[in-house]
């Protein structure tokens, strides 16, 4: 279950029970047309609302709707950006220690700008529309995130 960038595809999706390639895919994404590259990469951290002492966050996903909803996601941010030139969307899934990559979202673009704002809208609506959720372990038990809510649809994001 591992990620490779794609051959002949400017857009990289998918899920993975392996740590995030981050540096492959910051690579594939630079192009000689675009002049930035931004990489935001959400870590899993030791605490959470409400909640110290988190020790790990596993993940679970509806992966037959994942890849499908990352590809929508990626398809409005090109519409939204039109000079977008790469995007990644990757998420992990597994039990995940403090610190490690839990998503990767990479954007390509000529300008910063248009690489900021595709970055920010695609791990914004990744958190409110794939089927992605976190089960929590702290100091003195384990839950469902407090934060988790309804899934939406894409374009109402």
């Amino acid at each position: 279950m591992g990620l490779s960038p794609p051959e002949h595809a400017d857009d990289w999706v998918g899920v993975s029970a392996e740590p995030l390639p981050l540096d492959s895919a910051r690579a594939w994404a630079e192009l000689p047309s675009c002049g930035a590259v931004v990489l935001f990469t959400g870590t899993v951290r030791d605490h959470a609302e409400g909640r110290r002492g988190v020790s790990t966050l596993e993940y679970e996903a509806y992966e037959e709707e994942v890849d499908s909803r990352l590809a929508s996601i990626a398809a409005e941010a090109r519409r939204r950006e039109p000079t977008l030139g790469r995007l990644a969307l990757l998420h992990r899934v597994g039990v995940l220690e403090v610190g490690e990559a839990s998503v990767v979202v990479v954007a390509s673009a000529p300008h910063r700008a248009e690489a900021f704002d595709a970055a920010r809208f695609a791990i914004d609506t990744l958190k409110a529309t794939v089927p992605v959720w976190k089960r929590e372990t702290w100091a003195d038990g384990d839950g469902w995130g407090l934060t988790a809510r309804p899934i939406e649809d894409v374009r109402s994001s």
